[in-house]
């Protein structure tokens, strides 16, 4: 399942100004917050960013995703803090040890290596929060999809909690209703959820989050009847009824792999999204009626899609004083 490619430039989306949005588009997300604040402290920041990104691409085609789910991943636990970067201490038990991340979640390394030469170049200057901010706009960027002005001073927290990531990420078998619950309950909102889910355009999924849909949907041993019949043989080649399988990997929109684009709205159309949470956003009048629109305009996606990331980074930031700037991403300093 992995892809190595020597030259990224045909993921680049070809007119740069379609895909951007510009400082006076940007959302408001905290007074404290400006995409100019390290302009003078540190001003190659966002080319050290794009660098690390770009060399971390090429190597694993993946890590675009990964990148993309490790911010999620940390801005939906209380707030965008750089919590989830975090390693396990004597006191604390972090949010890598969630049922969500645990040997799932990647691109730790990528942003280290951003940080180290950050430090070289700002030291003490630059949140690990901020880097991942920065490094989730080039990944999403690089793989074809919208690229925004992104705030920044942030500050980085000093705990993480393996309690808190269990009981706020949204788990694939959790209804639609409570996975909305979770958004709303960070300032986000429906539209978002949708607009969000859309980042499974790129990535995969392990064999354990889906399974259910193959072979014992409702309990009965069926498969989900709504399940795509092509699509239910394919991943069944895949995914065998057996435990060495969970950990092997499906993508999450088979069409268009590593590229980010609208086609994963298709696929909800077509009874072909792989994780049910996916497949949920058909099932309400509401979502549906996002998604069937995202499938026939995909400038729109982008745009919102731009504008949706702009406001989830903005969720519970740590600025002025709180907080501190983690010398190492891994641990408090």
């Amino acid at each position: 399942m992995e892809k190595t490619i020597s030259n990224l430039s045909f993921l680049v989306p070809i007119v740069f100004g379609l895909f951007f949005l510009g400082h006076n588009d940007v959302v408001s997300v905290s007074g404290q917050l400006d995409n100019k604040f390290y302009d003078n402290k540190c001003p190659n920041l966002t080319r050290i960013v794009r660098n690390g990104v770009w060399s971390a691409i090429s190597n694993d085609t993946r890590m675009a995703a990964s990148l993309l789910r490790l911010h999620f991943h940390d801005c939906i636990v209380n707030g965008c803090d750089g919590s989830v970067l975090l390693d396990d201490t004597n006191n604390i038990r972090g949010e890598k040890n969630a049922l969500g991340n645990r040997n799932s979640l990647r691109g730790f390394e990528v942003i280290d290596t951003i940080k180290t030469n950050i430090e070289k170049a700002c030291p003490s200057i630059v949140s690990c929060s901020d880097i991942l901010n920065l490094a989730v706009r080039e990944a999403v960027y690089l793989a074809g999809g919208p690229y925004w002005n992104v705030p920044l001073g942030r500050r980085d927290g000093v705990t993480s909690s393996e309690a808190s990531a269990n009981a706020e990420i949204p788990s694939p078998f959790e209804p639609l209703a409570n996975i909305t619950t979770k958004f709303t309950n960070k300032g986000l909102n429906v539209k978002d959820v949708v607009v969000l889910s859309g980042g499974h355009t790129i990535g995969f999924a392990q064999c354990v989050t889906f399974k259910q849909r193959l072979f014992d949907f409702d309990g009965s041993g069926n498969p989900d009847p709504t399940l795509d019949l092509s699509l239910l043989s394919n991943l069944l080649s895949i995914c065998p009824n057996q435990a060495s399988s969970d950990t092997n990997l499906a993508p999450l929109d088979p069409v268009s792999i590593f590229k980010f684009d609208n086609i994963y709205y298709k696929n909800l159309i077509n009874n072909t999204g792989l994780l049910m949470s996916d497949q949920a956003l058909m099932t309400d009048n509401t979502t549906a009626s996002m998604v069937q629109n995202y499938a026939r305009y995909p400038y729109l996606f982008l745009k919102d899609f731009a504008t949706s990331m702009v406001k989830l980074s903005g969720v519970g930031v740590l600025t002025g004083q709180d907080g501190q700037i983690r010398k190492n991403c891994r641990v408090v300093n």
